[in-house]
């Protein structure tokens, strides 16, 4: 990591990740071989990418049973846990039905009403994540969405870890099937013999993973285009050195492009951290992974002042941002843009991921500019509710029309119009010709 003099806010923010030419047109030819061949397709590309040679995609009673005799037991209260503190945030998200009637007898309002079925995608590969099964599934339960359909690459042996199968029927999630990459999206848009078309995909995935929901999307709903992780850690004076290497390398294990940026108004802990990081990264299990993000994608800005750091934070709307200062609480005021926003030395990054509650799935590459973080909304959609009265509509039906007219669309006008005219008149008029 090197440390830079923070001048231009504008050249912090990475770039969307569209993936190449060639990686657009496998995911291309994916969707339509899935969509032509169902089942087959899957079981082609399983083998082909996975190593998996399997026969049926979805997850047995059996394998549910292994999965509890392979888990550690000591982790299961953990996961109950965790999963309750998740369920309590989001079931304070939730929002009710309305109607408002007024003085003429018109009723306005909003009915809410919860998705028939949704599709999660469980990520794979580098390692298993039991935590994207909770966040991704309780807050379309919590919403009242009846059908959960989750999906996740297996092992070369055809196998889900252990975790994720334990996490998802902890959570009561009853279809699970051994597939993952583009041809699971395109499975849970178009459908197979076996997996049964959703109206949501959730969860965040690799290249190809995002670039097929952003395909799909129109046919069925998405919650966004998952880049790589981020992390910003916001510091002054105060922090200290071995702990915001920590968190900076908690983002950097997880996949070689993950952000890790540090802003402070230090310079002497901008030096320390740097330290820090090596000495660090030498003991980490994925230390490859690790390093590589860091060297490519990791930095320290040091600022004039802290309205100068704050500023380059809001330009880079990270995923996560850690506000390590003296008084963390006074400058949240000032955050504008960040996907989740964690006060003081002890709300690490890792707390969001796994434990207090609120969703970790968040907006990445600057996205957190004008979107949020996986809730109970994404899984509900809202309809408009609207009951005029006679008078209502006897007191307005001129201003309706005239406005109707402005836009010519005659037809609209007469529409409104029509209630009062008696059918004598349409007959009269009728008979003319």
């Amino acid at each position: 990591m090197k440390i830079k003099k923070l001048e231009n806010t504008v050249s912090l923010r990475r770039s969307l990740d569209q993936g190449t030419e060639s990686q657009r047109k496998a995911v291309l030819e994916i969707l339509s071989a899935v969509e032509a061949e169902g089942d087959q397709a899957l079981f082609r590309y399983t083998e082909k990418w996975d190593g998996a040679k399997l026969t049926s995609l979805r997850v047995t009673k059996e394998e549910i049973i292994k999965a509890y005799e392979d888990f550690p037991a000591s982790l299961m209260s953990v996961i109950q846990e965790a999963a309750e503190n998740i369920r309590d945030y989001h079931e304070k998200q939730v929002k009710q039905s309305w109607l408002s009637t007024k003085a003429d007898g018109t009723i306005l309002g909003q009915k809410v009403t919860a998705l028939d079925a949704v599709g999660v995608y469980v990520p794979g590969g580098k390692a298993a994540y039991p935590s994207s099964v909770l966040m991704n599934v309780i807050p379309a339960q919590v919403a009242g969405v009846e059908r959960i359909a989750m999906v996740s690459p297996c092992a070369k042996d055809g196998t889900l870890p252990a975790g994720v199968l334990v996490a998802a029927d902890l959570l009561g999630v009853e279809e699970i099937y051994k597939v993952g990459g583009a041809q699971a999206v395109a499975a849970l848009a178009f459908g197979t013999e076996t997996i049964q078309p959703v109206d949501k995909i959730v969860g965040p995935g690799n290249i190809f993973v995002a670039l097929a929901k952003k395909e799909v999307y129109g046919l069925v709903d998405i919650d966004s285009i998952a880049g790589p992780s981020e992390i910003v850690v916001l510091a002054d004076e105060s922090a200290v050195a071995h702990e915001v290497a920590a968190d900076l390398l908690s983002q950097a294990e997880h996949d070689e492009r993950a952000s890790c940026v540090l802003v402070t108004t230090c310079k002497e802990l901008a030096e320390r951290v740097v330290i820090e990081v090596e000495k660090q990264l030498i003991s980490l299990p994925r230390e490859g992974i690790a390093r590589v993000a860091i060297e490519e994608f990791g930095a320290v800005y040091v600022a004039d002042s802290m309205a100068e750091a704050i500023q380059a934070v809001n330009e880079l709307a990270p995923e996560h941002l850690e506000v390590m200062t003296k008084e963390p609480m006074n400058l949240l005021p000032f955050i504008k843009h960040a996907g989740a926003i964690f006060l003081g030395k002890y709300s690490s990054e890792p707390v969001g991921d796994y434990f207090a509650g609120p969703n970790h799935v968040l907006p990445t590459n600057g996205t957190a500019r004008f979107s949020s973080g996986l809730s109970v909304d994404e899984f509900v959609k809202k309809s408009s509710i609207i009951m005029y009265s006679q008078q209502a509509l006897k007191d307005n039906v001129d201003k309706i029309a005239a406005f109707a007219r402005l836009e010519g669309l005659e037809a609209h006008a007469r529409a409104v119009e029509a209630r009062f005219k008696k059918e004598k008149d349409s007959d009269d008029k009728n008979s003319e010709y």
